[in-house]
């Protein structure tokens, strides 16, 4: 059944995923990655959030492991980072990997401290 649960929130979040890194890299005239850094900005802060509520296992299946793993992307970032580099744009590849990094991590640690103030 968690295996059913977790292609359940997957069914969501790749479509997700696809639709806002279009939609967000569309406003872009630049080589940088938005999109991805935007859907994995995203999921980032959805994980922290869900680590910091009470939720079961269904929930976390659904929409940890299916949603947010289908919506978040390292393989594409590091596909872009390896692009960025080799097009000569190492500027762009180190702000990549510095953004996704630290934006990452205060996404999560934003969603873990929302989740602690709403549960009081």
């Amino acid at each position: 059944m968690t295996v059913l649960l977790v292609a359940l929130g997957a069914a969501v979040g790749a479509p997700l995923r696809y639709l806002t890194d279009r939609l967000v890299q569309g406003r872009h005239d630049s080589v940088f990655p938005w999109g991805t850094l935007a859907v994995n900005l995203t999921g980032s802060f959805v994980l922290g959030l869900l680590a910091g509520l009470p939720t079961d296992a269904t929930w976390s299946a659904v929409l940890g492991a299916g949603l947010c793993g289908a919506l978040t992307t390292y393989s594409t970032f590091s596909y872009e980072t390896l692009r960025l580099t080799q097009d000569g744009s190492r500027f762009y590849a180190l702000a990549n990997i510095i953004a996704s990094v630290v934006a990452g991590l205060g996404a999560a640690l934003t969603g873990l401290l929302v989740a602690q103030a709403v549960i009081g």
